[in-house]
Order: structure tokens, then sequence, then C-alpha cells
């Protein structure tokens, strides 16, 4: 079975817009393709997505439909611009509803549906905050069960304060993004790889139980 990747685009802009986001998920698919992961990119935006922190909001709700794409995936990206040096409101939402992912335990171990993926970030943005972006992402997934390797984000911003975005600006001539995206994809997909035939044992539940006996009631 092939190894699949996705990326979630969480750009403001829907589709047929430009999103410079768009423009530097594109290198890192070219780049998987080399490495034979297929990917697949969705634009959050286009899609009916509802706040809040279950895996079904009901009334349209369009996000089980990516839900199954994230759990049939190896490699899971998450791609945003930066907005007041922060990530965007729409990434935050996809983290908030994959925290619905918490409830949907395997029977036997409790593992999150997320264990055994490997998870990526990519940034864009024409002022600072990559790195905040990158840490806080990365730090959540890690909390819903992917893995995280090695240089496992790639960034591109401007100077400091309002300017052209990563497009405008040339970005995919910027030597420290061309060599994260290179550094990140090989990273993903070796990790893939290596946690395909590798499964994670982790029981939670038994070590949930253990928890229990050596800690006060709640």
């Amino acid at each position: 079975m092939a190894m699949r990747a996705l990326f979630l685009n969480c750009t403001l802009k829907k589709s047929p817009q430009v999103s410079n986001t768009h423009a530097l998920v594109d290198k890192a698919v070219n780049i998987l393709k080399e490495l034979d992961i297929e990917s697949e990119v969705i634009r959050v935006v286009d899609h009916n997505i509802a706040f809040g922190i279950s895996s079904d909001e009901g009334n349209g709700d369009e996000w089980p439909l990516l839900l199954e794409r994230i759990k049939a995936c190896n490699i899971l990206v998450i791609a945003t611009p930066i907005w007041f040096g922060v990530l965007s409101s729409v990434a935050k939402m996809v983290i908030e509803r994959l925290d619905g992912t918490y409830m949907e335990g395997d029977p036997e171990t409790g593992q999150y549906p997320l264990y055994g993926k490997v998870a990526g970030v990519i940034v864009t943005g024409n002022e600072d905050g990559a790195h905040d972006v990158c840490s806080t992402i990365l730090f959540n997934l890690t909390h819903l069960g992917c893995a995280v390797p090695p240089n496992a984000d790639c960034y591109w911003v401007g100077d400091a304060g309002p300017g052209p975005s990563y497009i405008e600006a040339g970005g995919e001539r910027h030597l420290y993004t061309n060599r994260t995206v290179r550094y990140m994809a090989h990273n993903l997909a070796y990790f893939a790889k290596l946690l395909k035939e590798n499964p994670i044992p982790t029981n939670l539940k038994m070590l949930d139980e253990e928890a229990k006996r050596v800690s006060d009631s709640v």
C-alpha cells in the first residue's frame, strides 16, 4: 500500500484565490513524490467546518469528511499563514476539532487515531512568528498522538512588518526555505515508513490503570 501524505492548507483564502502557503506546500508535495509518497492537499476554508471540539458538530458540518482523510494518511502536515504573529484562525480551528479524537481511542490499546502518523508544519508570512507557530502546532500534534521527526518544519517569512509575501517576494529562491523543505520531506518520509513497519506498542489503557492505582481519586 502506498504511503500517503495529507496537507491541510489553513489559508484564509478560498479557492481559486492565490495562496502563498499553497505555493510552498507544492514544493513539499513534489519532493515527497520523488520519495514515492502520494500527497493530497485540502484547503480547509473550501469546506463547511463548524467550530467545536467533537468529531461531528452536525448541521452540515463537513469536518467528518476531512477527519476520514486524516485517519487514512501516514503523514499529516498543517500549513498555515501567519496573522498578527500567530497561526491562522483556521489552523487553530483544525487543532480544536482534532481534540475530538481523544474520545476515539483504540478499544484494546487506547491509542488515539493519530498514533502512528508523522507530523510536520509549513508556515508562510510577511512578518515574524514562524518559530512560535511551528512549536505550537507540533506540540499540539504530539499530544494528539503524532510523532515528530527532526527538522519537521519549513517556513518563509519576510522582513518584520507589512510587505510582500512568499510568491511576490520570490521566496521560491530562498536558500533557507529550500533547504528546510527538503529536510522536512525526507525526515517525514523516513519516519512514516519506520512507524508503518514498527508500530508504537504503548498500551495507554494499561498505563491508565497503573496510574489510577498510585493516584488519589479525582
